[in-house]
């Protein structure tokens, strides 16, 4: 059974997983009349930028995991938060904004996915999504391979649905106006007693469909051998702070 996310060991890095959903949203403009919909809205970290640009809409707030939709209703952003799952998730009625950050990655068959989404929309509304585009990087392939590495492992685990940008601009161009970009953010991940900065940061999120098959001394034996391959690729700076730069991709659809 898959375990719950962890909001804290998430929000651990949350001003550098803000800023790209603040960009999505500065892309934004024009909205037609209808609610806000927060798609995979986790701990709500999103909830008061949303709230402030657009403070006489009905913000609804969707997410899987009962432990962020708690983190969520903490903030008061919301008007209404609801438990689901985004891939089988229909709106009660036609939203104006689809706002999904850092979710999609997740979810299977995006062609079918996003055009579905978009198909929910009142006429004139905009599906804004943003999604990491990580996979080539040593970050996420040095889980794969240590995950391989171990005894009885494989490197089947699916970690990313998330296609190239072009294959989204076609989808998308058909339904409406379309922006498809990438950006590649250097973050700065500050120094920690616990481990290598990129590992805490990915543990969390790209590494979860590894670690959730192996009992605690496997996911320690796959964290060691994480960080044994990723120090190369990520060296710690002599205040034990790391760089880190991570792409994401992008795309705004007004229908």
């Amino acid at each position: 059974m898959k375990q719950d996310w962890n909001p804290d060991s998430y929000g651990r890095f949350a001003d550098v997983r803000l800023q790209p959903a603040l960009d999505l949203l500065a892309a934004v403009a024009g909205l037609p009349e209808g609610d806000i919909i927060d798609l995979g809205c986790g701990a709500g970290v999103v909830g008061p930028a949303l709230r402030q640009r657009f403070p006489e809409r009905r913000l609804v707030g969707l997410d899987s995991s009962p432990a962020m939709l708690g983190k969520a209703e903490g903030t008061g952003c919301y008007d209404l938060l609801v438990e689901a799952d985004a891939a089988m998730w229909a709106p009660e009625r036609p939203p104006a904004l689809i706002f999904s950050n850092a979710v999609l990655q997740w979810l299977p068959d995006h062609p079918a996915l996003v055009s579905r989404l978009a198909g929910y929309l009142v006429p004139g509304g905009i599906l804004a999504v943003q999604v990491p585009h990580q996979q080539a990087a040593p970050s996420a392939r040095a889980w794969g391979e240590s995950f391989a590495a171990l005894e009885g492992g494989t490197p089947t685990a699916k970690t990313s649905e998330v296609l190239e940008p072009e294959a989204y601009f076609d989808v998308l161009s058909p339904l409406g106006r379309v922006r498809v970009w990438e950006t590649e953010y250097l973050q700065h991940l500050p120094p920690s007693e616990n481990g290598h900065p990129v590992r805490l940061y990915t543990e969390s999120t790209f590494a979860r469909p590894y670690l959730e098959q192996l009992d605690d001394a496997g996911q320690a034996e796959l964290i060691a051998a994480y960080e044994a391959r990723i120090a190369a690729n990520y060296p710690i700076r002599p205040d034990g702070s790391v760089l880190f730069p991570f792409r994401r991709l992008f795309f705004v659809l007004v229908t």
